[in-house]
């Protein structure tokens, strides 16, 4: 604990607000609430001993930041915001957007229609089954019920809408009432939907009875293309059925959340069961620091975008009632199940393990090609700091032409492709690849000092050059000029025998082949090729496109832009005929005319 976090542990007031951890670089590594921030913010730095994860955090703790609120709610509130935000590396963050489907009635319409969304709409009156997590289609659901019962799947707004004259081919096929054409009334219609929420509730008997009969008469009547389309159906009610909980009711909703963890990583298992059935399993990796606050956290981003059942089976103790302001529902939360619900909580604690155990595996993997291999990079290059903002340029033309560079970023030994940025070189004449490395680094290094734009305020650790010793000793002379040279290492990586080149030795480093450390130098190299390459073909086509065109005479840039639009390539309108071109808007037939002789004449 530095002198700057003891003094400010002395003037935390005990309240309620929230508190931001910070390294020495000033990065957020982790957003947390408490009730008492003097009591909770104390606790890291006092000498006791802490579980692995705290402790890995503590140590990366430079200094932190806080905030008072007025009451824990607005804690939570402000917390959650700020996770979002920062994104920090020992917090919870799941993914934008990571929702699942639900079947959605909507009841205040007054034929209601069955549909598939993903976002719920809390208090609008409407049905929601689900969520189908994994392993269950609610296509195949929808396919089941419109092939038992006669419920319209159309998307009509049938209040708005005078009777339809006809009824549409699922009337005739016996797959709806059709309502459109006042065929059934509200009361007839509601009390076949009524079947559709039997079924969705949990219970399978009648849809099951329903879609045997018809198969067998299809059978019957020879018509084979539906009685498989029936027997499809039938297949989807019985993997339903497979996953009924025994000694369940099937009015039963609730969900089971268990954590695993092994001090370091961890691992969230969430059980969703639907009228008395399974209905999916998911696995959430989790990097949180404490283990109740872990799935509170997690509960507090999964249920904002899903919708919560009554009861919840969680495998350690949270503040309920803080989670059900939170979000609006009176929630029942049991730590300490019995029964059915305590098979179900070690069902979800023995997927949760067996997850784990199979990630800590591949993060094993990942961690030796990453930062792993960014470790050994510094023992072996001796070099000052952990390179883990890297940096790698390449030059691209054709003898000189459309001369291009890329920077490519990696951080933490993994691609940060929000980083890479291209360059067109403006003032090098011929093919001078050293001259045009100093130009783009000296482009790079001038948004460095004038942190200008976000991929190049970050200052990087270790520049790689593709090359040799003299690609090496041109852009070491422009570090010099920017005075970076004492804060920036570079390296050269020359090809033909994996050499890495240092500043002011003569002699190169050979590391080993096939080791993680030069496998990461060779990725981060044969990326920024891949990307200048790229870069260098696009601008090439777009010139030789774009002048070819341009000598036709009448044609504009517009019309230009219609052409490729409407043809794709220059190749494809030299292929087509007067007609042809005149069907493109603004080619009127003399223009047309002007073109194709263009090419012929050209060809």
């Amino acid at each position: 604990m530095n002198d700057l976090i003891r003094e400010k542990l002395k003037t935390l007031p005990p309240k309620s607000g929230v508190y931001i951890m910070r390294d020495v670089r000033g990065e957020v590594i982790y957003v947390g609430k408490a009730k008492n921030l003097k009591n909770r913010v104390s606790q890291y730095f006092r000498n006791s001993e802490k579980p692995v994860k705290v402790q890995a955090m503590v140590d990366n703790v430079d200094h932190f930041d806080y905030y008072i609120t007025m009451s824990e709610l607005d804690a939570l509130a402000l917390e959650n915001n700020l996770i979002k935000k920062y994104q920090p590396f020992y917090n919870i963050l799941l993914k934008d957007g990571k929702t699942f489907p639900y079947i959605k009635i909507n009841m205040k319409e007054e034929f209601p229609r069955l549909e598939i969304v993903r976002r719920i709409k809390k208090n609008d009156g409407a049905k929601y089954f689900g969520p189908y997590i994994a392993g269950i289609d609610p296509k195949a659901i929808l396919k089941a019920i419109a092939s038992a019962f006669k419920v319209r799947t159309c998307s009509k707004n049938l209040s708005s809408l005078k009777p339809q004259k006809r009824e549409c081919l699922n009337y005739s096929l016996g797959l709806c009432l059709a309502p459109c054409t006042n065929r059934v009334t509200h009361k007839e219609y509601m009390e076949e939907l009524k079947k559709v929420i039997n079924f969705l509730s949990g219970n399978d008997d009648e849809i099951e009875n329903i879609l045997l009969e018809k198969m067998i008469n299809a059978s019957n009547q020879e018509n084979f293309e539906r009685a498989i389309e029936l027997r499809e159906a039938l297949k989807m009610v019985a993997k339903l059925k497979q996953r009924v909980v025994a000694n369940m009711p099937k009015s039963v909703d609730k969900d089971v959340i268990a954590y695993a963890t092994d001090g370091l990583s961890g691992v969230i298992n969430i059980m969703v069961v639907r009228g008395g059935k399974i209905l999916g399993i998911q696995n959430f990796v989790q990097s949180d620091i404490d283990e109740s606050e872990t799935i509170f956290n997690f509960m507090v981003q999964y249920y904002q975008n899903m919708l919560p059942p009554h009861e919840i089976i969680v495998s350690h103790a949270i503040d309920g009632e803080l989670l059900s302001s939170y979000l609006g529902k009176n929630l029942k939360i049991t730590s300490s199940p019995h029964g059915i619900n305590l098979t179900l909580l070690k069902m979800a604690k023995e997927n949760a393990s067996e997850y784990l155990e199979k990630h800590l595996e591949k993060e094993k993997l990942q961690y030796n090609n990453t930062l792993g291999a960014l470790t050994a990079l510094q023992e072996k290059l001796q070099l000052k700091n952990l390179p883990r903002r890297m940096e790698c340029y390449d030059i691209s033309h054709i003898s000189g032409t459309y001369k291009v560079a890329s920077m490519v970023v990696f951080k933490d030994g993994k691609p940060a492709k929000k980083d890479y940025r291209k360059f067109k070189i403006k003032h090098v004449k011929g093919s001078n690849d050293f001259a045009s490395l100093q130009e783009t680094l000296e482009r790079r290094l001038k948004r460095l000092i004038n942190k200008d734009g976000e991929s190049f305020k970050e200052k990087p650790d270790l520049l790689v050059i593709d090359g040799g010793k003299g690609q090496l000793s041109s852009t070491y002379e422009i570090l010099k000029e920017f005075h970076l040279d004492d804060q920036i290492e570079i390296i050269a990586l020359a090809k033909k025998l994996e050499e890495v080149f240092k500043v002011g030795e003569s002699a190169p480093v050979i590391l080993k082949m096939g080791s993680a450390e030069l496998k990461l130098l060779q990725r981060i190299r044969d990326e920024a090729h891949r990307f200048a390459i790229t870069f260098h073909r696009q601008t090439r086509t777009k010139a030789q496109t774009k002048s070819e065109l341009e000598n036709i005479s009448g044609l504009g840039q517009k019309k230009i832009d219609a052409l490729l639009k409407a043809f794709g390539s220059t190749e494809n309108i030299k292929k087509a005929s007067r007609e042809e071109l005149m069907l493109v808007h603004g080619i009127h037939e003399s223009l047309a005319e002007n073109i194709f002789e263009y090419f012929k004449n050209n060809s």
